[in-house]
């Protein structure tokens, strides 16, 4: 006998037995009956009992059979699952995924990004969904998303991309107006504009280096949906406003706006790469995954106080 396993017996003793029938069988392997029921045939006699109850009318399993139909099964599954990652390994990414990413992050970086994207997945279809509202990939049928902060959805896979700090700011005629926050307590006297879609809460959570925390309920005359909004009001002196860094930089870097409570940080997120599951994850998404990570992991917003 020989000593390596009848992969092809079992395989084709799991494909009948998921079929109830040789021909379905025959038929979706693209073979014959005959040769299925050989393959059959001579797994039962290597492994010494009959697999089937076979009656001109119903084909059911013996006892021996069920007992080791599922690992069967699962050899062939497996089996399938390597040959198509290799398949789709040898070949151009390609087909459609459908991604959603939150609105201004995907204008700002996302956006800049397709044209090169395009060129070097010229097979690839993207179908860029661009909302800040929460998605739920599985059951609006999503295949990816970016998603900024927290993760509160237990049943994605997420891969880190980089950091994504949040800046409290105010215009510099604001504060020569109404005066700079010194703790983030003395934000109860100032109109603090807010953003609907936060990840975990609408409370602002400042920490110190040494563990100490604070929460404030920010409150104002305006809370939107889309953080861009808040650029006008802000720049107008109208009041204060949380902003993350790949917004903010540009106008921290110039002067337009100045960062409040140096010593406090904000809530510290990153930018994740989201998938309902790594299991079996098709090439044309793993090959997005890797783009971003390739030209998001080293972002060109980072400002530096």
């Amino acid at each position: 006998m020989s000593k390596l396993p009848d992969f092809e017996g079992l395989a084709m003793f799991a494909k009948v037995a998921e079929e109830g029938s040789y021909a379905a069988a025959a038929r979706l392997m693209s073979v014959s009956v005959p040769t299925v029921s050989r393959a059959v045939a001579r797994l039962e006699e290597r492994l010494g009992g009959r697999l089937f109850n076979r009656t001109s009318r119903q084909l059911s399993l013996t006892e021996f059979g069920q007992r080791i139909v599922e690992q069967a099964g699962d050899l062939y599954r497996q089996a399938e699952e390597m040959e198509s990652s290799a398949q789709e390994l040898a070949v151009q990414p390609r087909g459609l995924v459908r991604l959603a990413v939150p609105m201004s992050f995907g204008v700002r970086w996302v956006a800049p990004l397709l044209p090169k994207l395009m060129q070097q997945y010229p097979e690839l279809t993207i179908d860029l969904h661009l909302s800040d509202a929460s998605t739920d990939l599985i059951a609006e049928g999503f295949d990816a998303a970016l998603r900024i902060a927290a993760l509160p959805d237990s049943s994605l896979v997420a891969r880190r991309i980089c950091s994504v700090t949040q800046y409290l700011v105010a215009a510099p005629d604001y504060l020569a107006t109404h005066g700079r926050p010194q703790h983030p307590r003395d934000l109860s006297g100032h109109p603090c504009m807010s953003y609907a879609y936060r990840a975990r809460s609408e409370l602002w959570r400042f920490t110190l280096q040494d563990g100490t925390e604070e929460h404030v309920q920010p409150a104002g005359p305006l809370r939107v949906t889309n953080s861009d909004a808040l650029i006008p009001p802000l720049l107008a002196g109208l009041g204060i406003a949380e902003l993350p860094e790949f917004i903010a930089h540009e106008y921290l870097a110039d002067g337009r706006l100045e960062h409040l409570l140096p010593e406090w940080s904000m809530t510290r997120g990153g930018l994740y790469f989201v998938t309902p599951s790594a299991r079996s994850r098709p090439r044309k998404v793993q090959a997005l995954s890797d783009f971003f990570v390739e030209h998001l992991a080293n972002p060109h917003w980072r400002w530096t106080p």
